[in-house]
Order: C-alpha cells, then structure tokens, then sequence
C-alpha cells in the first residue's frame, strides 16, 4: 500500500492504512481442567456474561478448609480477648469466698490458742498447726483472688496478638482461595466480540495461559504512517476520515497517538516511492464503534484540512 498525496494543494491529504485491535485475553491464575466454555468464535458478548470455568472441586475443598480455619482462629481470638465465661467467674467467686471464710475461723482458732501454750491449756503442736492452716489459707485467698482479676481481663496481650495474628492469616487465606474461584470462572469485563478460543472442554489449562480472547470495540483503532511536513497539521484530537472496502460511507475517528519517533516506511505499506521516506507513526480511534472496521483491514484514511 502506498501513501499518496491528492493533487498538489489538496484540500485534504489522503493516505493508507490498516486497522488493529487490542485484544483482552482471559485467563484463570490456577490452573485446571477447563470445565465449561461458555462462548464461540464470533459471540457478541455483554459485559458481566460468563466467559468459562474450570473445574472448582480442589479449589472448593480448599475455600470449605479455609473457611473452617478462620472460624476457629476466630474462636480463639474471642475466648482470650472476653476472659473466662461467666459460669467460670461464678465458681471462682463462689471458692473465693469459700477460703475466706476459712481464713476467719483459721485466724480465730490461732488467736484463741496462742494464749493457752504458756497456760498449758493448749498443746504447742496445735498452735503450730493452727498456724500453719491460717499461713495455707492466706496464700489459697491470695492465689484465688489473682485467678479471679486475670479470668476478668483475659489472656495476655502477648497470646491476645497471637491469636489476632492467626486471625488475619485465616482471612487473607480465605480471601486468596475466594479470588481464585472468581478467576476460575472469568466473566467478560466489557462487552466485546469473541475473537477466539483456545481450549476445549475436558482439556487441562496451565495457571495464566488464556482460554477466551475479546475485542471490545473500543479496543479497535486505525494505524497510519505520515511524512514528517505533515505532523504540524496533525495535532492530538484532530479528526480524520477512514475508508475502506465495503464500507458505508467514510468513518470519522479522531487522533489519539502520534509517535515521538521516525522510521522508514513500514513493508506493510511499502512502495517504490516511499522506499526512502521517514515516517511517524499514527493512530487514531474511531468516534462511534463501527463493524466494518476489523482488524487487518486496508483502510483509506483522508486527513481533514481545518
């Protein structure tokens, strides 16, 4: 194909070029045995639709592992963080008061005997062991009443970060097994043509090898070459007219790439006259989505003199 130039003072510039489109490969992140495939070369698809799926019994006993994991770290995380249930609490208030009672008749007993040893109405064994009880039963009222403050408060804040940390591995799990369901069952991010497919059901599909390729339309751009005299003319935004085969009417499309960089006359539209001319490279979007514009085809483009 050959850039030319209409007349020698055109009122517009004609040139030639050829369209390409951007295609959107989808892919699953964990690989599988592709399950079901929901589409066919040439579907039109809406966005949201379900492209394919692989199969989720793995990935489905994975995510019910997972699950049950955080509930129990969950668990935990609670039981240390509200102290001992109430039921708990009871029985050591209920013991507590208990050995307090004790200690009243322990140092009762030791007050009356401690002034009949010297009398020897009382035996100097049995002030000992009067003694000794009440010593016993003050360290079992000192150890209940510590027992009672730490089942209030809970575990400590060094068991109560541990259980907070399992926590958080549990979710972060749960949630990596969650994104790898939804990418095993992609749906299409916009509404697209089907470009191609490239597994059957029943085949094994390696983690991010595509299975399903979209052209959305906007995707689809026209690719022209113009000579460097003609870049002051061609300004970002700048509207042109494309032409093709089998096309009704001209397509208005706007400029939305100029390269920064020169290059020789690409083969694709290589002729005797443009062997040695420096070109840049354009692009430009059509304004509205156009199906007669597919990707490979020659295309007429008019730049438009404003």
């Amino acid at each position: 194909m050959t850039a030319v130039l209409a007349g020698c003072e055109p009122a517009d510039t004609a040139l030639h070029g050829y369209v390409e489109g951007e295609y959107v490969r989808l892919a699953a992140t964990t690989g599988g045995l592709l399950e079901t495939l929901s589409v066919s070369r040439g579907d039109q698809v809406a966005v949201g639709a379900p492209l394919f799926s692989l199969d989720l019994t793995d990935l489905t006993a994975a995510r019910a592992a997972a699950a049950a994991d955080l509930a129990r770290a969950e668990a935990e995380y609670a039981d240390l963080t509200k102290g001992a249930r109430p039921e708990e609490l009871d029985i050591t208030r209920r013991q507590r008061d208990q050995v307090k009672a004790n200690l009243v008749n322990a140092e009762k007993e030791f007050v009356r005997l401690k002034p009949l040893v010297p009398t020897g109405a009382a035996s100097q064994s049995s002030l000992d062991a009067a003694e000794a009880r009440l010593i016993s039963t003050r360290a079992q009222l000192k150890e209940l009443d510590a027992k009672l403050t730490a089942d209030q408060l809970g575990a400590r804040s060094d068991r109560i970060e541990a259980a907070r940390a399992s926590v958080d591995r549990a979710v972060q799990a749960l949630a990596r097994i969650d994104k790898q369901l939804t990418d095993a069952t992609p749906k299409a991010p916009a509404g697209a043509m089907v470009e191609d497919t490239y597994f059957r059901p029943g085949e094994y599909v390696a983690a991010g090898q595509p299975v399903v390729s979209l052209l959305p339309p906007e995707n689809v751009k026209v690719r022209f070459y113009v000579p460097q005299a003609l870049l002051p003319k061609l300004p970002m935004g700048h509207h042109i007219s494309v032409g093709c085969d089998g096309c009704n009417g001209t397509i208005d499309a706007t400029i939305s790439y100029i390269s920064s960089e020169a290059e020789y006359t690409p083969p694709v539209i290589y002729s005797v006259e443009s062997r040695d001319k420096l070109v840049f490279l354009v692009e430009a979007k059509p304004t509205s989505p156009s199906p007669a514009l597919r990707p490979g085809l020659p295309v007429d483009v008019t730049l438009e003199q404003e």
